[in-house]
Parts: C-alpha cells; sequence; structure tokens
C-alpha cells in the first residue's frame, strides 16, 4: 500500500503540466523523504516546513545537512536563477550558523539538483530527472540518500558499496565536487603544492610512465585514501561523527590502541591544511558512518576502488582484481599449515589474498586455542602484503583489520599488532641493493633521485621484530614533529625503554633523530617516516633469511605493447635473462605477470616454499608464455628454478570476472630442479550469479573436472600450405580519418569524378578521436574505396562495403610529402587535414599516419588486389568465410585474405572454415580475450591441405560449398541488422540442411580428427 501511495506520489511530482501550488508540492516531498526508506522519521530526525533562518526567510525543507528549496516549475530560466540565489543565501546561512558544509537541493519535484558552495557561490553537483512517462521511485530514492546520507545500519556488501559510494552514485558526485572545490582555491598554498609533488615523484619512480600526472588522480586518490582511514576508524566501533578531522586522518586513535600501521600522516591529508578540509572530512564521515563495518565477508573496498579509479588507468597499470571466492579457494589450496606457514601476497591490490590469509590463520589459531595476544602477533608476522600503488596499500590496511573483526581488534586481550602491508615494488625494476651497508640500514634523504637528505641509519636488525621498527620510526616522526623548541632534540631514554632498544644501537638511532628534528626545524620532514617503512620492508622481505613460505596473489596483467618505452627497454631486458622473452611476431603480446612471478619466486620465496598467482589464460599454452612454463628463471647472477605442480583453467565461467580469460598456477621454488607446466590441468565451468561473491555462495554454480591444455606456439604457423598464402587487413584507423558517407550535391554539382563526403561516426569511437568533429570534404571518386570489415562478412555472403577515404594511386600509397598528391586537390585537402589531426591527438610519435595504416604492409600486400580471394573473421564465436570476387575491395585488420587460383579452390576453403566443425577444431589453439575469439591464423595449425582438382573429396567439398553458398544467397537478409543476428541466421539455415553434416564428415575423415 506504502509502495502504491508512493508511485503515485511520484507521478505527482514529475507532471509539471498538472495546476499545483509551491505548499502542495513541499507537502508531497516531506512525505516522500519520511515514507521512502530514508531513515527519517519525525520523532527523531529535524525534518521542518518552512525553517526560518533570519531576515524573515524561510527553508522550505531542512533534512540533517541539507536544505530542500521547493518551486512550482523550474524550467524558466529566470526562475531557476531567482531560486538558485535564494537557495544560496540559504547554504551560506547555515554553513555560518553550525560550521557544518552543508548541501543545498533544488527541485521541482520532476528536477532534482544538489548544490554546494564553491567560493562562496552555489555550484550544481549532481542531477536527477524523473521521467514523467516512467518516473522511476528506486533510484530517486538512490540518488535523495546519496544526498542526504540519512541510511543507517547498511549493509557494506559490493552492490551497495558501488550503488552509494561509487563514481555514479549522488554522494560521490557531491564529495569529488567539494573537494575539486578546495583543491583549485587552495592549490597553491607551500603545503599543497609540497604533498601533490611528493605523490608524484612517489608514484612516478614506482610506475614510471605509467603514471598520468594530473589533478583528477591526485584528487581521486585523496578521496579513496580519506575514505579508507575513516572506515578504518568505523571498524573498531569508533563514532567518527564525534571525532576531531585531524584525528581520522592522523590514526592517534589507532596509536592510542596499539594498532600501527594503519593510519598514519601521508600526502593526502592536505585537506587539513586548507580552510573548509575540516568540514569535508566530517562530510564523508557522515557518509561512511551509514554503513555497518562489524561483520564483513570479503574484500568490498576493491568495489569501491574500481567504481573511482577509471577502467583506462586500470589498464595502464595492469589492475584486475580477484573475486573473493577465487581468491578463498587459492588460499585454501596453498595455505595447508597457516599457523607456520609466512605467506606474503607480493602485488596485494585493496587485501583480497590477505583478507582470506588473515581468516585462515586466525581460524587455524582459535582451533588451537591459542591465546588471542600471541594469535595476533603471530599473525602480523604470517601474512604480510606490498603493492605499489599507495591508494591499494591504504585500502588493503584497512581490508587486514576488517578480516580480524572488531571483536578481536577490541577485545581486552589483545595486544600491540602492527598491519604488516608496505607500498614497495616488487619486481625491484632498480634493484635496491645500497640500502643495507656494515650491518646498517642507510637511507639518502638527498633531493636528486631520492625525496628527503641528508642521512638516516638504523641497525639493520632492528628490522626483523617488524611491529617494533615500525613504532621506532612511527614515535622517532611524532617526536621530532610534536612542539619544541628549534634546534632541540628531545631526550630518547623513554622510547629506548619502552621498546627495549639496546645499548649498543641507541647512538645510531640518536644520530638519525637528530637528522629528523633537523629536517622538521627546516621544513623538510614530511612523511618520511612513511617513506622509510614502506622503502626498505619489500628489500629486507627478499634477504634470504627473511624468504616467506607461501606466494600468493594476482600480478599486474599488462601487456608489452601497452608498457611505455622505458619500461619495455628494461622489461625486454629482465626477461630475456631470464628465458622468458618469446620475440618474433607476438613481441607485443608478451605480458608483465610472467617476470612478475619469476622475479616474486626469486625474491622472496625460500626454497621448496609454494606459490600461486592468478595469471592470464595465456599463461597456460600460449607460445609466448613457453618460457615461463618451463620453470627456468635463473640469471647471470641468481639460480632460480621452479617446479610447477598444477593449474586451473578459468576460461569458461561465466560472467567474465577478468577483460582476458584468467587461470591459476601453482608450484615450488626448487634447488636447480625445474618442472614445467603440466598439460593436466583442471577446467572450472559454471555460470555466476552477480551476488555470489563468496566461496559458499559461489561453489553450487561451478564444476571441475580434470582437462588436457593443447599447447599452442603463436609463433608457428602449423602445417596448412595455406597459413605462408593468408594476410591480415589493413589497420584503417582512427575511424574518423578515413570512413565516409555521401553528401547531398550541391545545385551546381561537383564537376566529374568528384563526390562530397563526411566522416561516418560510431558510438564505438575511443577518445581522442570521439571527441573530434566531423570532417567534410569533396575528395576525387577514384579515392574512396569499398572496404569490408569484419562485421561485413556472414558465411558465404558479403554485406556491402563502408566507404574509406584511401590515398591509393596504382599499386602505390601517398602521403602528404609525395609530390603526386597535389594533382588530387580534393584528396590532398582532405589527406593533410587527417594528418595533422592525427599528429596533434596521437599517443605516440613513432608512426605517421600512412605507416598507421600500412602497418606491417597491411594496405600494400593488397595492391593490386586479386581477382579471387577469400576473406575470413580474426576473430569471433565461429569461424566465417566467404569468397571476394570485387577487385576494388580492401579489407580491413578484422579480416584475413588469401587469394585463390579459382572459385573451386574459393568454395572449397568456405565450405571447411564455415564448418562448425572446423570452429570445434580451432577452438582449442585460440588465444583468449573474454572468450575463445581470437582465430587469427590459428586455423592453419590445423592439416587443412592445398586445393586439388584432381582429389574428388576436395571436389566434393568445393561442390557442398557452392550448395551452402546457394542457401545464404537465397536468405532475405535486412542489412541494417546486428551483424551477429544475420551470422546467426545464415548458420541455422545451413544447419537445417543436409550439406552441413557431410562437410562435418569429410572435414573429419580429411584432418583425421
Amino acid at each position: 500500500m506504502i509502495e502504491n501511495n508512493l508511485e503515485d506520489l511520484l507521478g505527482r511530482l514529475a507532471n509539471r503540466d498538472r495546476v499545483r501550488s509551491e505548499a502542495t508540492l513541499q507537502a508531497d516531498i516531506r512525505q516522500l523523504l519520511l515514507a521512502g526508506g530514508l531513515g527519517l522519521a519525525e520523532h527523531d530526525l529535524d525534518v521542518e516546513l518552512e525553517t526560518q533562518v533570519g531576515d524573515r526567510r524561510r527553508i522550505d525543507i531542512e533534512v540533517g545537512f541539507t536544505v530542500i528549496e521547493v518551486k512550482r516549475d523550474l524550467r524558466s530560466a529566470t526562475v531557476l536563477k531567482t531560486a538558485e540565489n535564494q537557495l544560496a543565501g540559504y547554504v551560506r546561512t547555515r554553513n555560518e550558523q553550525t560550521g557544518q558544509r552543508y548541501v543545498g537541493i533544488l527541485t521541482d519535484g520532476s528536477v532534482w539538483r544538489a548544490y554546494h558552495l564553491r567560493n562562496d557561490e552555489l555550484a550544481e553537483a549532481t542531477r536527477y530527472d524523473l521521467k514523467p512517462s516512467r518516473p522511476d521511485l528506486t533510484s530517486l530514492l538512490a540518488w535523495l540518500e546519496g544526498v542526504l546520507a540519512t541510511r543507517k545500519g547498511v549493509p557494506p556488501t559490493p552492490g551497495e558499496i558501488a550503488a552509494r559510494l561509487g563514481a555514479d552514485s549522488a554522494s560521490y558526485a557531491l564529495d569529488r565536487a567539494v573537494l575539486d572545490a578546495l583543491y583549485a582555491e587552495h592549490r597553491n598554498m607551500p603545503t599543497v603544492q609540497l604533498k601533490r609533488e611528493l605523490w608524484s615523484k612517489l608514484l612516478r619512480s614506482a610506475l614510471g610512465t605509467q603514471f598520468t600526472d594530473v589533478d583528477d588522480l591526485f584528487l581521486e586518490h585523496t578521496l579513496l585514501v580519506n575514505s579508507a582511514e575513516i572506515i578504518a576508524h568505523l571498524v573498531l566501533g569508533l563514532d567518527v561523527t564525534d571525532l576531531q578531522p585531524a584525528t581520522l586522518l592522523g590514526g592517534q586513535r589507532f596509536e592510542i590502541a596499539q594498532i600501527y600501521g594503519v593510519v598514519e600522516a601521508d600526502f593526502f591529508d592536505w585537506v587539513l591544511e586548507v580552510p573548509g578540509g575540516d568540514s569535508f572530512v566530517r562530510t564523508v564521515a557522515r557518509r561512511l558512518a551509514r554503513f555497518d563495518w562489524t561483520n564483513v565477508e570479503h574484500d568490498v573496498l576493491k568495489v569501491l576502488y574500481e567504481s573511482v579509479i577509471g577502467t583506462e588507468t586500470r589498464k595502464r597499470l595492469g589492475e584486475y582484481y580477484t573475486p573473493d571466492w577465487l581468491a578463498e579457494q587459492v588460499v585454501v589450496e596453498t595455505v595447508t599449515d597457516p599457523l607456520n606457514q609466512r605467506v606474503l601476497d607480493p602485488a596485494c591490490g585493496s587485501g583480497t589474498f590477505l583478507f582470506h590469509a588473515v581468516r585462515r590463520h586466525l581460524t587455524a589459531a582459535e582451533e588451537a586455542e591459542i591465546p588471542l595476544a600471541k594469535s595476533l602477533a603471530g599473525l602480523t608476522n604470517h601474512v604480510l602484503g606490498i603493492d605499489l600503488h599507495p591508494v591499494a596499500v591504504a585500502l588493503a590496511r584497512v581490508t587486514y583489520l576488517l578480516a580480524i573483526g572488531r571483536d578481536r581488534l577490541t577485545d581486552p586481550r589483545r595486544g600491540p599488532i602492527t598491519v604488516p602491508v608496505y607500498l614497495g615494488d616488487s619486481v625491484q625494476w632498480t634493484q635496491r641493493v645500497d640500502l643495507f651497508t656494515e650491518g646498517h640500514l642507510l637511507i639518502s634523504t638527498g633531493t636528486g633521485s631520492q625525496l628527503f637528505e641528508d642521512e638516516l641509519r638504523f641497525p639493520d636488525h632492528l628490522l626483523a621484530d617488524a611491529g617494533r621498527f615500525d613504532r621506532l620510526i612511527s614515535e622517532l616522526a611524532s617526536l621530532a614533529s610534536n612542539t619544541r623548541a628549534p634546534g632541540s632534540v628531545p631526550p630518547l631514554t623513554a622510547l629506548f625503554k619502552r621498546l627495549a632498544i639496546a645499548e649498543a644501537d641507541q647512538s645510531a638511532i640518536k644520530e638519525s633523530f637528530e637528522v629528523l628534528c633537523r629536517l622538521q626545524d627546516e621544513g623538510r620532514d614530511h612523511i618520511w617516516s612513511y617513506y622509510i617503512r614502506n622503502l626498505v620492508r619489500p628489500v629486507w622481505l627478499g634477504r634470504t633469511e627473511n624468504r616467506v613460505d607461501v606466494l600468493v596473489g594476482n600480478p599486474p596483467w599488462l601487456s608489452y605493447r601497452y608498457m611505455p618505452s622505458d619500461m619495455q627497454e628494461v622489461f625486454r631486458e629482465m626477461s630475456e635473462a631470464r628465458g622468458l622473452w618469446h620475440g618474433r611476431t607476438v613481441a607485443t603480446h608478451q605480458d608483465l605477470s610472467g617476470l612478475f612471478v619469476s622475479r616474486a619466486v626469486q625474491q622472496y620465496l625460500k626454497l621448496d616454499g609454494k606459490f600461486a598467482f592468478v595469471l592470464p589464460n595465456a599463461a597456460l599454452d600460449r607460445g609466448y608464455f613457453a618460457g615461463f612454463r618451463s620453470g627456468r628463471y635463473s640469471d647471470a647472477s641468481h639460480q632460480v628454478t621452479a617446479a610447477f605442480t598444477g593449474s586451473w583453467d578459468l576460461r569458461r565461467i561465466r560472467p567474465h570476472f577478468f577483460p582476458r580469460g584468467g587461470a591459476v598456477v601453482f608450484g615450488l621454488r626448487t634447488d636447480n630442479a625445474p618442472r614445467a607446466l603440466p598439460r593436466e590441468t583442471i577446467r572450472w565451468e559454471g555460470t555466476l550469479p552477480r551476488t555470489a561473491h563468496t566461496w559458499e555462495a559461489a561453489e553450487q554454480y561451478l564444476s571441475r573436472e580434470p582437462a588436457m591444455l593443447v599447447v599452442s606456439d603463436t609463433g608457428e604457423e602449423g602445417p596448412s600450405p595455406y597459413a605462408s598464402r593468408f594476410t591480415q587487413g589493413a589497420t584503417i584507423v582512427p575511424r574518423v580519418l578515413f570512413f565516409v558517407k555521401p553528401q547531398p550535391s550541391s545545385p551546381l554539382g561537383y564537376g566529374a569524378g568528384r563526390t562530397a563526403i563526411q566522416s561516418v561516426r560510431s558510438s564505438t569511437e575511443k577518445p581522442p578521436w570521439k571527441h573530434l568533429p566531423d570532417m567534410n570534404g569533396v575528395v576525387e571518386t577514384e579515392f574512396v574505396r569499398p572496404v569490408l570489415l569484419g562485421e561485413n562478412v556472414l558465411p558465404y555472403r558479403l554485406l556491402t562495403p563502408r566507404d574509406a577515404v584511401l590515398p591509393i594511386e596504382g599499386s602505390q600509397l601517398l602521403d602528404g610529402n609525395h609530390p603526386h598528391l597535389d594533382m588530387y586537390p580534393g584528396l590532398a585537402e582532405w589527406w593533410r587535414q587527417s594528418e595533422g589531426l592525427w599528429e596533434a591527438h596521437r599517443s605516440s610519435a613513432r608512426l605517421t599516419l600512412k605507416e598507421r595504416i600500412d602497418y606491417r604492409r597491411g594496405l600494400t600486400d593488397q595492391l593490386p588486389p586479386p581477382p579471387l580471394r577469400v576473406v575470413y573473421g580474426a576473430s569471433g564465436m565461429h569461424v566465417v568465410a566467404a569468397l571476394v570476387e570485387n577487385q576494388t575491395v580492401i579489407c580491413e585488420h578484422a579480416l584475413y585474405w588469401g587469394a585463390v587460383s579459382s572459385s573451386d579452390e574459393g568454395y572449397f576453403l568456405c565450405a571447411i572454415l564455415n564448418s562448425p566443425a572446423i570452429t570445434d577444431l580451432v577452438r582449442p589453439y585460440m588465444s583468449y580475450g573474454k572468450d575463445e575469439r581470437h582465430i587469427d591464423k590459428h586455423i592453419w595449425k590445423l592439416p587443412i591441405p592445398m586445393y586439388s582438382a584432381g582429389d574428388p573429396v576436395h571436389r566434393q567439398l568445393s561442390d557442398l560449398g557452392r550448395s551452402e553458398a546457394d542457401v545464404v544467397a537465397g536468405l532475405a537478409i535486412n542489412e541494417s541488422g546486428n551483424f551477429t543476428v544475420l551470422r546467426r541466421q545464415a548458420r541455422q539455415a545451413l544447419a537445417e540442411k543436409s550439406f552441413s553434416k557431410d562437410i562435418a564428415d569429410i572435414i573429419t575423415e580429411l584432418l583425421g580428427s
């Protein structure tokens, strides 16, 4: 009944054309707020009609820290402007009266706009429009709750996190708008500049040119880390709405509770040092306090990270986070003795594997009846994480707390603990052999390649007790930064006693402390303790005596072609030294994940230690992972070998949880006893609902069975003689510069042999090309060539090719510098404009536009086009092929083409390629994206023979191919339809005829399969 009433109410709100008063609207909106499940009630929340704010002005509705102004109709620009000015006064007054940051909502029931103050002026942050024809109550209430932040006890499930805090939520829009405004106003403050500079330096040193130094990323990181630090307090059950912002971001409550390594001074607390920053932190805290963080069963913070950090940014870093159910099973499989095995995730991300390793250790400790204090002390020495991304590390530390759980953390029997998650480079691209010298840890604080000046020295044996060392560093930082006279150095006697620092070690520590005090006096002390803890720990873990028993995780998946040039150089050098480099035509497919695993095993895993890593599925069977699968990773200075013990093939699980097919590999580190990855694997299959996050929820939907891998050497074309006759088409991109449609002729025409054209646009265009305006021109007709795309090919049939402007003169390709170009003024103008746009917007200066479209001679090898060609799609769930008889057509890169000597040969090949039997046979050889889609030249790894007119079986196949072509030619095809639907229509028609079975039988006999 309530829901029906609300739907009726929503219909009234959405209809601005009906007669209504502002008072009626206010009453309806008030009813929506109270009955809409927003956690509001008259008896315990301040929901007031016409609240007076002084100067005889009255707020229509006030809810918490939000004021709502209602107008009958906001479609008039004048009414809207007047209402915005009125609302600005209300928000400004409430900000001044309360010291809190207020939000304003302006609505006429149909349009809802949320504002904040920016430079004392109202600025819109987010809006929601009700559709009068289909008003959506759920979406409006979700938007309102995001603005009002009034719900309590929200379970922090992945769905709720994404909906209420993710990048598409009203909460995120408001918080980002406020943060943007704070930064824009105060970015020139020295302290803000310095922290942004230090953030940039650290990420650039860790990520190289993968790192994009832009303000947007700095602000996204600020919001995420601030949020993680506030959540850390909520995990302990602290009332964050009652804590000072400096306490929330400084971690003092954790120091008091003797929980170290969770919240510490970093780059992102700059918000505390600007006017309005405290209010911003309080607002974020209120939003996060809506959730009940008492019991969390998986890593929910990765959902927040993936929602806020864009797909392209994560792709550039190779970040693909693991589902909890999979991480849980990997840990169960590998961590078989949790109380005695030390476990490290060297690419811990937001902490998914750490969460399950922590839970496994604590469960075992409770079963063994180990006291809580001893259990937690053992835990933090047995489950460790490293990541090179500061945001991931901040999230992982909170995930570690979530795994321990509030009950254990607040138990009075708990002793001091240090969360062992560190910022560091596990690959060690630049190996830091200089940190440990003559029994001491030495850290230069110079401003060259390092962040700081002078030298800090600590006895290196102190690092053996990670918790004590981290507390020492933290307390030294606090003493140096606390109020003291400039030039003074406080005594450390009490600290040495409390931490039981041996007298022989005290002198070096005192000297380092003097350096820290001097850095503080000179204003150069910022986050040095954060830097020391994180710089040192990965190197320390790499020392032989400190290596771990188990490595687990999901390393970065980053193909060579997506690496910046300087990273490519080092990657190739390190890969070649370890026998991992495959090169040849698949060099661009080489992946960082294989090198990462080999380096992690080399640096962090003890002999006979176990490893389990989630990798791209290509690691199981593609040729460019052959060196990795060998288990031989030795270089000139280190002998490193591994014995693989098994694998999981995950490519058949739906929906896909990675952009590429996934797998897990298992193995041991050995002493010069390598064992290649077995061809036997465990194949997983099933379709998971979106809500299946834990293993308990996912298990019922998944099956596992033994299977054999078909290992393919991508660099070898295969036994078929056709392999060398088929070539990939031209890379005609970006399409906006080439593909065109005709335009109507002017009354005077354009002259013989010329045609008016305009760019054809597509929804699949990517930045920056999608943002460019259409190109228009009049071009000589001979240069508007038909181009076959992959989507133009059905089984045995071609759809109408697309038109593209291509500077082909005879058998040569022209460019802007060619002397013949100006003989064709229309083409010359179009091409030079295209070259200018290419040079202005290309991602790399490596290729000219001519070189781009003729990459690997993909275009010039087609000139002049042969009389007869067979084409087939480079990718797809099914192989699809057709005969091309048009000599003017150019094939683009989604097609492979090969010349044939006769139509008989063409139909012979089309009969084979279009048969479902051939798709089944080639599938094990295909490389994987999300599905078995990349056909490429793997088809010729099957022993398809060269056509022979004298062979009766070959002639029979050719005849059957002609018959099938006639079937498809007779279909009524709507070319405006989706090509996948049209292909399915053709396949269904073929399946209904007997030809299909006859062809399959012949193929089975012909190929011996």
